[in-house]
């Protein structure tokens, strides 16, 4: 069974968060919800959404450390929504399992702001076609620290506009909230192949 692990913090866009959760368990796909602390959390599993929609987590990142220490997910995923998504990238614990994901062959998704806020900073976008919520790829050099890292981290990536998505090898990036239904069925044919995503499309009633 693939297995997917889900990063929230608070101020996530919660569209973005669960339709991803909810269409891969449609299709069987083992998900874990991680809490990732912030000054704004009062308790290590309840997860404030950017629309005061409060989560409840699978894991505490405690627990996520201790199931994750040397076993990698088949993918990791991260939501957008501010500050949820600078919540994200201000962990440690975050950002370095994502670079051990990517450097394992593991594929990495990010939706929204999180391309450009998490993402970029782990260096895993260089060299790849990406997108992100209209506007986010301007920051870039703010949310990695600096010009030079912002360069050195997006060397040789293409960031392309007006598309719900992007899936370049095990990278894959979404434009923002409306494209979550499609970026979620593109993780799910990913993981699950053409025949399950389309059995799924189907019962769901998708446009």
């Amino acid at each position: 069974m693939s297995s997917v692990v889900v990063f929230l913090a608070d101020g996530f866009e919660e569209i973005e968060a669960l339709s991803p959760v909810d269409y891969l368990r449609r299709a069987n796909v083992e998900v874990y919800t991680v809490a990732v602390p912030s000054e704004t959390m009062n308790d290590k599993y309840i997860v404030m959404g950017a629309h005061k929609i409060p989560v409840i987590a699978d894991l505490s990142i405690e627990e996520f450390e201790q199931n994750f220490k040397s076993e990698l997910p088949d993918m990791v995923f991260c939501p957008g929504g501010m500050p949820g998504a600078t919540n994200l990238a201000a962990s440690a614990i975050v950002t370095d399992f994502i670079a051990r994901c990517y450097e394992n062959g593991k594929y990495v998704t990010a939706i929204c702001a999180s391309p450009a806020v998490v993402l970029a900073k782990t260096g895993v976008l260089k060299g790849k076609c990406w997108t992100c919520y209209p506007g986010m790829e301007t920051g870039v050099a703010e949310y990695c620290g600096s010009m030079d890292v912002a360069n050195a981290a997006l060397g040789g990536s293409t960031h392309k506009r007006d598309v719900p998505f992007v899936t370049d090898g095990t990278v894959i990036t979404g434009r923002g909230p409306g494209a979550a239904e499609q970026f979620a069925m593109e993780l799910v044919r990913l993981l699950c192949g053409d025949a399950v995503s389309a059995k799924i499309k189907a019962a769901s009633v998708q446009r």
